[in-house]
């Protein structure tokens, strides 16, 4: 275990504005937070006694002890009986998180977010007998522009347009999955160490690839609103954040829908801090009437992710960055260097499924599926703390005392239903709350949905019996 550190160095960078608005626990707090971050103070490493801190800074004990107390609540130091306060060892997020269901018979695989019903492969199958009579079929063999032909772009907005979304195919970047666009965008628009706001509970690749590319990912707390407006104004006022992610509709893990009243508040904070937004847009096919998209209100600033991985097929990697005019070249570039283009044959059948009518019959069959597997959630678990909606591939399941999230899936998998903790999606730095995720879409039936519903009901119920059985 490292040492403590001479209380001169771990101090020697810090200077408290005495006479400013922010309390002096919270400049401390923040500062040691820093130091941590930048790995300054490694995991391990022991914190000197309060009472020396206070002395050197002359200020109250009182005040040192908030400020831990702050870093404790970040999960970023933790305090034992005669070991004193260290910085806690920092967990890297998952990067091999789960994205296929189990094909085991006694396993009902509640863990991963694709649709409901397979009507993709079959729809396909009768698309490819006639996709060598396309004209465009020739295309394929050769290279395209980075952000894909201008037929796919022009089919890809023209169908967005039913949505209620506006998108110029001439500021359109094809992608393969929002995933890829996400990295795409990250590695145009930041560089290493820069900071990136995001929600503190939210989508797991977003974490990943931050901790992958070297950016420091920073959580922003909300409510059953979603992300608040307040928070995020303070964290911008300490920190030089780059970008802000959002999933705004649907969120994934929790399923909050941000209302167009938050959205613009969030949309004023982000100019007022030259924040870049980047919208993860890829439920929105799924909702009824959702909210106008970020796009709408700051497009200067925004790059609107969608794909159809949610709605129609993760199999199907096509979707699409609508980017800020200052930007498209940036991200251009980017597509050249990864594979010069996303795949012309995948640009072509997702066209044409786009053009026949297709695409919009399979979401609004996977919408209506799930709709009945909502009902079936609230048949089976509507008197627990809930958070859904219909439409929604997933629902956020508050836990009861004494469960955890991890106690929890591990008791759930005992009992053949596989799900994900709160803290698959939690931000490194911050306790993850006690809840999973359900993905409704993922059971192979609505009877096997139904089952799974119901023994993860009997589970909750056991709570302190089942905890005390397996102690």
């Amino acid at each position: 275990m490292p040492n403590t550190p001479p209380l001169q160095r771990l101090l020697d960078d810090l200077h408290l504005d005495r006479d400013g608005d922010t309390p002096l626990y919270e400049q401390l707090a923040e500062y040691l937070t820093t130091r941590i971050e930048k790995g300054a103070l490694p995991p391990g490493t022991r914190l000197p006694p309060h009472r020396d801190i206070a002395s050197q800074l002359e200020i109250n004990i009182t005040t040192v002890t908030r400020a831990i107390a702050e870093l404790k609540t970040h999960a970023l130091v933790e305090s034992r009986p005669g070991r004193g306060t260290r910085v806690a060892a920092m967990e890297a997020p998952n990067i091999d998180f789960q994205t296929a269901p189990s094909n085991c018979d006694d396993v009902i695989d509640l863990s991963v977010n694709r649709p409901a019903l397979d009507l993709y492969t079959k729809t396909l199958s009768g698309s490819l007998a006639t996709l060598a009579d396309d004209p465009r079929y020739t295309d394929i063999q050769d290279y395209q522009q980075p952000v894909g032909p201008i037929w796919a772009r022009t089919a890809y907005a023209q169908w967005w347009q039913t949505q209620g979304l506006s998108l110029d195919p001439a500021r359109l970047t094809l992608i393969d999955g929002a995933q890829h666009g996400l990295s795409m965008i990250l590695r145009s628009v930041t560089q290493p160490g820069e900071e990136i706001l995001a929600d503190s509970v939210t989508y797991q690749g977003i974490n990943a690839l931050c901790h992958t590319l070297g950016r420091t990912l920073i959580g922003v707390d909300g409510d059953a609103q979603g992300m608040s407006p307040e928070q995020l104004e303070a964290i911008c006022q300490r920190h030089t954040p780059r970008v802000l992610f959002l999933v705004p509709c649907m969120h994934n893990p929790t399923t909050r829908t941000l209302s167009k009243e938050r959205r613009q508040a969030i949309v004023e904070i982000a100019r007022r801090h030259d924040l870049l937004l980047i919208e993860d847009d890829v439920y929105r096919p799924l909702q009824h009437s959702p909210p106008p998209p970020l796009l709408d209100m700051a497009p200067e600033r925004t790059f609107h992710v969608s794909g159809f991985s949610k709605c129609v097929a993760p199999g199907l990697r096509f979707g699409a960055i609508a980017s800020p005019a200052d930007y498209h070249h940036d991200l251009a570039a980017a597509m050249r260097i990864d594979c010069w283009s996303s795949s012309p044959l995948t640009a072509l059948i997702a066209t044409r499924l786009l053009e026949s009518g297709d695409m919009a019959r399979i979401i609004d069959a996977q919408h209506a599926e799930l709709v009945a597997r909502h009902t079936i959630l609230l048949e089976r678990l509507g008197k627990q703390s809930l958070w859904s909606q219909p439409g929604a591939t997933h629902a956020w399941l508050l836990l009861p005392e004494p469960w955890r999230g991890t106690d929890f899936v591990t008791a759930s998998a005992e009992q053949g239903v596989r799900l994900l903790p709160a803290s698959a999606f939690t931000l490194r730095k911050v306790a993850p709350p006690a809840a999973v995720r359900i993905n409704l879409a993922a059971a192979r039936s609505r009877d096997a949905l139904a089952e799974a519903l119901s023994r993860l009901d009997a589970l909750m119920r056991r709570g302190h019996h089942y905890m005390h059985d397996i102690a």
